[in-house]
């Protein structure tokens, strides 16, 4: 059973629930991000006390790798990717001992041999419970036969109290059929309350505070409504460029691999209605019924209400670089749109009538993620008449990354006789105001996991009604191949059509 510890980190705030012992299986242990993020985010987890000490890492790769040498891989990429926790000595001392590796062919679909006997030895040895945490680590073709091998060797049953879980990582399909059918194979195999649909946005910080922000503060949750909002801005922007991350690039683009799950789950949480209590299930339920309120794009809107277009060569964030279409193991005749913004409605009582804009692109001026709320002007504008209507409206930024924060703009008057009024920040920093390491996304995804909490992992049915959304817009724009994409230069917010697409409606990108 799991126990309750004082966390050396949290002096002074309430007691964390430390997770059962368990084994902790990670498929495709060689990839970058079990190198990354993954064993890193484990690393600190242990150093912290927030697992326990019975727990082992087991690295499933198709080849033979033996244990030493995926030990010295790992914490080599430990002394990059977490120096601090990897510098300490006895720390790695101790840790390696937990670390094995196992050599499975993923591609077969039969029951595995070498992973159960292991995972058998190791209950016994390291006092594991029984308790498997599976997590795939690999490209989308694979999760299929890796499911069907874990159901074939009865690795996915549960008995005396002993738990298994499993954790995907998107893409979670290409469209609405293939997400079905990736729900449909999983089902097969693990329970619904088995299977954890990881998204990494949902463990930052900054995310999980949207509901406390707005339903713990008097002074905003009046205000959270179509009565005073006006519209909503989620952007996320990337100064890199495809890297070397071409071949599934070309397979996603910008409306698969970023707006389809990770700003429509940001939407969904700056949408949903406060839960009757916060519950896993009571706080997907309410997401879940923002998704089912998303009103789907006509067909005039498909080319009048979403904007694409590819980067072109330049300079972003001082690094130049090849227009897409010239970067390494991209078509020349590319239709992949590395940058997308759309124009979203939820059709409920909340928010009918406040448009949701989204928008998100590669080679742009800077990396940032961030939700804006920008509030309707005030009714009477009793400055206008002496000073003329220079008053701009008060915007609530959440800072998703980098500089995790929330910033209020609101008017003032400049110091003097004369009445002057400037728009001003209040601004909250995570950084400064509570000070030390802010954990990585993937370590609190990771603990929930092992906790079993579900409360920020997609589920099923999330999972294709956002599909439902998305689907209509992938098919208008198989049929339109023959037609140039508009390009935008390296380095600028993207193309002209996204300013146009705000200036239709008498609004205006937020300046970042």
């Amino acid at each position: 059973m799991s126990e309750i510890i004082t966390n050396p980190f949290r002096e002074g705030l309430p007691s964390e629930k430390l997770p059962d012992p368990s084994a902790i299986v990670i498929f495709g242990i060689r990839g970058d991000l079990a190198q990354r993020k993954l064993f890193p985010a484990l690393m600190h987890l242990s150093q912290s006390g927030r697992i326990p000490e019975d727990c082992a890492l087991i690295g499933v790769s198709r080849r033979e790798i033996g244990d030493e040498k995926l030990r010295r891989s790992l914490f080599d990429s430990a002394a990059k990717y977490a120096p601090e926790v990897s510098q300490d000595e006895s720390f790695r001392e101790k840790c390696e001992p937990r670390v094995f590796s196992c050599a499975e062919d993923h591609e077969r679909g039969e029951a595995y041999t070498r992973l159960p006997e292991l995972l058998n030895r190791l209950q016994k040895e390291r006092g594991t419970g029984g308790n498997i945490l599976f997590y795939l680590s690999v490209p989308p073709t694979s999760f299929e036969p890796i499911v069907r091998s874990l159901g074939a060797s009865r690795l996915n049953q549960e008995s005396n109290g002993q738990w298994r879980r499993i954790i995907i990582e998107k893409p979670f399909g290409r469209d609405l059929e293939s997400a079905r059918e990736l729900g449909n194979t999983l089902e097969r195999v693990f329970r619904e309350d088995q299977t954890y649909r990881i998204d990494h946005y949902m463990g930052k910080e900054t995310v999980q505070n949207i509901l406390v922000l707005r339903l713990a503060n008097t002074i905003i949750e009046p205000l959270w409504n179509n009565h005073y909002i006006d519209h909503v801005q989620i952007t996320a922007a990337e100064s890199l460029g495809v890297e070397d991350r071409a071949g599934y690039y070309e397979e996603a683009g910008a409306l698969r691999d970023m707006i389809q799950n990770h700003l429509i789950q940001i939407l969904a949480m700056l949408a949903m209605e406060p839960p009757a209590k916060l519950t896993p299930e009571g706080i997907r339920n309410e997401k879940q019924k923002v998704l089912e309120a998303i009103r789907p794009l006509d067909r005039s809107e498909l080319d009048t209400a979403i904007v694409r277009a590819q980067y072109g060569a330049g300079t972003a964030a001082g690094k130049s670089g090849l227009e897409y279409r010239r970067e390494k193991g991209v078509n020349p005749n590319s239709q992949t749109e590395t940058f997308c913004a759309i124009r979203v409605f939820v059709d409920n009582w909340r928010w009918q009538g406040v448009p949701f804009y989204l928008r998100t692109g590669k080679r742009l001026p800077k990396r940032i993620t961030e939700a804006a709320i920008f509030f309707k002007p005030v009714v009477h504008r009793v400055f206008a008449h002496d000073i003329g209507d220079l008053t701009s409206p008060n915007v609530l930024a959440i800072r998703i990354q980098p500089n995790e924060g929330i910033t209020l703009k609101f008017m003032a008057k400049l110091p003097g006789h004369a009445t002057h009024l400037r728009p001003v920040d209040m601004e909250f920093r995570y950084g400064t105001s509570f000070g030390g390491r802010i954990s990585d996304a993937y370590e609190r995804l990771l603990l929930d996991a092992m906790l079993g909490d579900p409360t920020l992992f997609a589920r099923r049915d999330s999972v294709e009604e956002s599909w439902k959304f998305v689907t209509p817009i992938l098919e208008h724009w198989s049929m339109k191949t023959s037609e140039p994409l508009p390009q935008y230069a390296a380095g600028t917010w993207g193309p002209p059509e996204a300013d146009l697409l705000m200036e239709a409606d008498g609004r205006a990108w937020r300046e970042l």
